[in-house]
């Protein structure tokens, strides 16, 4: 690159491997050649650290690759040295694999290229996160009851972390095994117009990592359905110490396994059977009486209320048209 200088220092701004030798005299006697030295030239292009999927926060067991870009060095020979919290052996490849994650691949990830003798400066640290407890689904309901013929929104969502796609799944009794309604859905907001007891999980990912299901949450769906109260005897004036039976029926509904609510004047435990016997009836029995049907995850709407009257005991009038009695 220079013969024949005096100079014993040169600049330079190439990387490479450089060696000299000395010369003197007429003709020229040289010394043997020096031993190389290699300089490197450090390039301004500045990779970046990307994570796919993009998600900085993880859970132990999920899969995540770590890659190094580097800005219009497309075709070039690069290998790549990293600096990270967990790489034993740093890989020469542009991508390195976490599979399986746990805590100790939590930290800062950055990488540089080289190609002979140049390379690029390191690139900025992208920090990741893995926990170690797999994060639990939360179900939430804008109403626990759905009105007659009506609908509810459910919101399933998973704290601090994002990308998840949603499974919904419903049980239609208490026995019954839960079905997925609806699987890998990216809105997490639903409606919903039958009562059951709804959950969710989250998933994302390749292969995909299941977060915990949520925990249940009970919908009430109301039947359009309207029971009709009505007493036995049918008398709703009553004197004290009559006995009455006051009836819950719902049109429709022989053979299905209801319970009942009662709403009424006296009634300290409300039963669940749809009689409710009033025995020796007293004025506190006196006022509105009105049921309603459950069954699983169903109701009724409430009947309208027949009001009941107790009156103390009447006294007999008797009347003769004649104190007189005739002879004969």
């Amino acid at each position: 690159i220079e013969a024949g200088t005096s100079e014993h220092t040169i600049s330079i701004s190439e990387g490479g491997i450089y060696y000299c030798r000395g010369g003197r005299g007429d003709p020229v006697f040289s010394t043997e050649d020096s031993s190389d030295v290699t300089v490197k030239e450090a390039i301004p292009s500045k990779p970046t650290v990307t994570l796919q999927p993009s998600w900085t926060q993880i859970y132990s067991g999920e899969t995540v690759t770590v890659r190094c870009e580097i800005q219009g060095g497309e075709g070039a020979q690069w290998t790549y040295e990293w600096r990270a919290a967990k790489l034993n052996t740093p890989p020469t490849s542009n991508e390195h694999r976490i599979i399986r994650a746990t805590e100790s691949d939590s930290g800062g990830y950055s990488c540089r290229g080289r190609r002979d003798y140049f390379f690029s400066e390191w690139s900025d640290i992208i920090t990741l996160t893995v926990s170690s407890s797999k994060p639990r689904a939360t179900l939430t309901a804008q109403s626990s009851v759905i009105p007659a013929g009506g609908s509810v929104t459910l919101s399933c969502s998973v704290e601090g972390s994002a990308g998840w796609k949603f499974d919904w799944f419903r049980r239609d009794s208490i026995s019954s095994k839960a079905q997925l309604m609806r699987g890998n859905e990216a809105n997490r907001v639903i409606s919903v117009s039958q009562g059951g007891l709804y959950h969710c999980r989250g998933g994302r990912g390749d292969p995909v990592y299941y977060t915990e299901d949520s925990s249940d949450v009970t919908v009430t769906e109301t039947l359009p359905s309207k029971p009709t109260v009505s007493l036995q005897p049918s008398w709703t004036q009553i004197y004290s110490g009559e006995t009455v039976t006051v009836r819950c029926e719902i049109q429709g509904g022989e053979g299905a396994q209801w319970t009942y609510e009662w709403r009424a004047a006296k009634l300290n435990t409300p039963p669940a059977s749809n009689e409710h016997r009033i025995i020796r009836a007293t004025e506190s029995d006196s006022g509105g009486y009105s049921c309603r049907g459950r069954r699983e995850y169903f109701f009724s709407e409430w009947s309208d209320i027949i009001t009941l009257t107790v009156s103390y005991k009447p006294k007999a009038k008797l009347r003769a048209d004649n104190t007189a009695v005739p002879v004969g």
